[in-house]
């Protein structure tokens, strides 16, 4: 249906452009209301449910050194459904034989000290020559800070990028017991798929180093010259658990202050009882940045495995750990499944009211939380 403008010409109820007296210009009408997804296709995209890989798939992934599959595998660990949970468990199990023979190494350090700066200078130094190493972060807090530790993969670029380098952050959300459960997992099928050495990182310093040095033999702790006092914020348990101190960022100017602080922090690891494995902890100065004293670092790491190992404390340690942990995942399930009783959960809301309303003691509203979870 054609109309008249104000100008007096002609054209459709859609373009202008179509009237005559616009020539060489066609504009279509066009189609209205398209479709742009197929619906049926959507929706059965959406029932579909994704198979997962068999255990045999997922084993064999695995010893081969398949990244993909061993990706999938630690996510079924990190995972909290059920059936995940058994299917991670069958793997673990299947893997186990093939661990055991890395070289696991806690790092922690105060904020600004470098510790992604030096793990990757660190790990690239490993991978250079010929090592193949994975690096797993331990971050508890991070359900309250949402994620920090994810930048820690994009800050290592030149570790990300190496075939040997694998890089996985912990779990988003959950208790230290749970989140570092399912990194000494993970390190079980990092080492069956072929990594020799396994860095697990933990965020600033906090109870999670009690957690890391419970899962590795050698623990090293990152620190920072010229900051003020030195030993001022420092846990008194944090520097009895470090096998070494490494103080970065040692060049330029600073390496004065490195200096000193070598001296200071040798002097208070000297009023620490004797250590139960033989080792005398060190005080190293290091510049990740530049690559200076990073060799040193890591030959100091691997004289302390020949060390603990001619003495026999290595294999006991490893022993002790395996030990510990089975506890710590006896008390971490009768939590979870305290908590997740359907008959206890309104009941510990009714008890927690009492309590607040100065009803009964918290001592006897746990007790009798306890009673009625024994009898159902």
């Amino acid at each position: 249906m054609a109309n008249n403008d104000q100008f007096g010409f002609k054209h459709d109820d859609h373009h202008i452009e179509n009237d005559p007296n616009f020539k060489n210009l066609n504009v279509n009408k066009g189609v209205e209301n398209i479709e742009i997804v197929n619906k049926a296709a959507a929706e059965r995209f959406l029932k579909r449910k994704r198979k997962l890989p068999s255990v045999d798939t997922f084993f064999e992934g695995i010893r081969k050194g398949d990244i993909t599959l061993l990706s999938q595998a630690v996510t079924l660990v990190e995972s909290s459904k059920p059936e995940h949970q058994k299917i991670a468990q069958e793997i673990i199990e299947r893997c186990l034989p093939f661990t055991g023979k890395s070289i696991r190494l806690g790092i922690t350090g105060v904020p600004g000290a470098g510790k992604s700066t030096l793990i990757e200078s660190l790990g690239m130094h490993i991978v250079k020559n010929g090592g193949k190493l994975a690096v797993l972060a331990i971050d508890p807090s991070s359900e309250r800070s949402k994620g920090s530790i994810l930048g820690d993969k994009t800050r290592m670029e030149e570790l990300s990028g190496e075939a040997n380098a694998y890089i996985r952050p912990s779990p988003s959300a959950g208790s230290l017991g749970g989140v570092a459960r399912k990194t000494r997992e993970t390190i079980i099928l990092c080492e069956a798929a072929g990594f020799d050495t396994i860095f697990i990182e933990t965020v600033g310093v906090g109870q999670s180093e009690t957690a890391v040095h419970s899962m590795v033999d050698f623990f090293l702790l990152i620190m920072l010259a010229g900051a003020g006092d030195e030993l001022q914020g420092i846990k008194r348990g944090i520097m009895e658990m470090a096998d070494a101190i490494a103080i970065n960022k040692a060049d330029g100017d600073n390496q004065k202050r490195a200096s000193m602080a070598k001296a200071e922090y040798t002097s208070a690891l000297h009023l620490f009882p004797p250590t139960k494995s033989g080792w005398s902890p060190r005080v190293e100065t290091c510049s990740a940045l530049y690559h200076e004293g990073i060799a040193n670092l890591w030959d100091m790491v691997k004289e302390y495995v020949n060390n603990t190992k001619a003495n026999s404390y290595f294999d006991a340690r490893r022993k002790d750990q395996s030990q510990y942990w089975m506890f710590e995942s006896i008390n971490e399930q009768l939590k979870a499944n305290f908590y997740t009783n359907n008959e206890i959960k309104p009941e510990i809301d009714k008890f927690k009211n009492q309590v607040l309303n100065d009803e009964i003691s918290s001592f006897a509203a746990a007790h009798k939380l306890l009673e009625l979870y024994y009898k159902g």
